[in-house]
């Protein structure tokens, strides 16, 4: 499971900050295949959280493919990443 709160400079409204958020959820699901949603901080104008989480039968390429998600988005979306963090279990 991956989780980042995030910071959106310069946002004006409610209706800007969805589009973002609705940005990186679409990116998350389209292009490494996991499930993405806004899971708090919806009240606030300028913060954001958002969760995504992704099965897999091996740990190492669950945990690989978060990573590489977090990093993509941290390289191609407007934000500040505040805290991250990627959980894995076994089972």
């Amino acid at each position: 499971m991956l989780q980042f709160i995030f910071e959106i400079p310069d946002v004006q409204s409610i209706k800007d900050k969805r589009k973002v958020v609705r940005a990186m959820k679409d990116r998350l699901q389209r292009r490494f295949h996991t499930s993405a949603a806004e899971v708090d901080l919806n009240d606030s104008l300028s913060f954001g959280q958002i969760g995504a989480a992704l099965v897999s039968n091996s740990k190492s390429f669950g945990e690989s493919v978060l990573q590489k998600a977090f990093e993509t988005l941290q390289q191609e979306v407007p934000v500040r990443i505040q805290d991250v963090s990627i959980y894995s279990e076994e089972f």
